[in-house]
């Protein structure tokens, strides 16, 4: 008998589908009485219809974080120097920057498109491979005469678009997200051009590992200042739900909106960051 690795992963969509709709109807929070008018207001601005269900998975999260990320995170930054960590990172980066250019040109931004690409020629050739980020120079005091490195993925070229959000999602280990940013998160899968550099059998491991390695190093990246958010924060769960969104939106507006408050969710933040770090701790 041959095992059919597609029928396995269509039936395991189905069923995840099937599941999380019934756990959403059961988790849907009860809107308040219309006469009230301040809670009501409220309600529809948090646009978080299924907050007991999305609150019980950010737990869930938190829990995962500390057992298995956090711990992994610590290593991962104990055991490598940061030009490894930053060769990492920026070997990760120089493979998304396929997909980021797409973007680029599917939002009629021609000129970070054009800077997609000579990042990717540059960092490919001389890096080599992507392996030191060459493209966007190694002088902090001139960040002009380099490219920085900017992020784009499909949940952002939909809202470009005219897409609505949706309703705020907690996503079981994924984290923080809204049906926007889940439906681009998984129709980008197949189109990120990087994707078909390997054999279809392979595509999917390949972005995954992509992904875990990207997660670690992010995470290493920002433990401390993840704490202190987490310590000054009354209400942890409705913290990140409005620190995410603030997050989404400056990336939608290609960072000509507000200041990022998430630096543990930027690549782009880290990047101009980085002569920072040197005198003081981030994440």
């Amino acid at each position: 008998m041959t095992l059919d690795i597609k029928a396995i992963i269509v039936r395991s969509r189905i069923a995840v589908i099937g599941l999380a709709s019934i756990l959403a109807l059961a988790g849907c929070a009860t809107p308040p009485p219309a006469s009230d008018e301040e809670a009501m207001a409220a309600f529809k601005e948090a646009n978080d219809p299924l907050e007991p269900l999305n609150r019980y998975l950010f737990e869930v999260n938190r829990g995962l974080d500390n057992l298995v990320l956090r711990p992994i995170a610590e290593v991962y930054r104990g055991a490598l120097p940061d030009h490894a960590r930053n060769s990492v990172r920026s070997l990760i980066n120089n493979m998304e920057t396929p997909n980021i250019f797409l973007h680029d040109i599917l939002q009629g931004e021609i000129e970070r498109a054009s800077d997609s690409f000579g990042r990717l020629v540059t960092n490919t050739a001389l890096g080599p491979l992507g392996l030191n980020d060459v493209a966007a120079g190694d002088n902090p005091k001139m960040p002009e005469a380099g490219i920085p490195f900017h992020n784009e993925d499909l949940g952002q070229t939909l809202a470009v678009w005219g897409m609505g959000s949706g309703p705020y999602l907690m996503l079981p280990v994924l984290g923080p997200s809204n049906v926007r940013d889940a439906l681009g998160s998984a129709v980008n899968f197949y189109i990120n051009p990087i994707n078909y550099a390997v054999r279809q059998d392979n595509r999917f491991w390949f972005s995954a590992t992509r992904q875990v390695v990207r997660t670690i190093d992010s995470r290493s990246r920002n433990i401390e200042s993840f704490d202190e958010i987490e310590r000054g924060a009354i209400d942890f769960y409705a913290t990140v739900r409005s620190l995410y969104r603030q997050y989404r939106a400056s990336e939608i507006a290609n960072g000509r909106g507000p200041a990022n408050p998430l630096p543990e969710m930027s690549e782009e933040l880290e990047e101009d960051n980085e002569a920072e770090r040197v005198s003081s701790v981030t994440k």
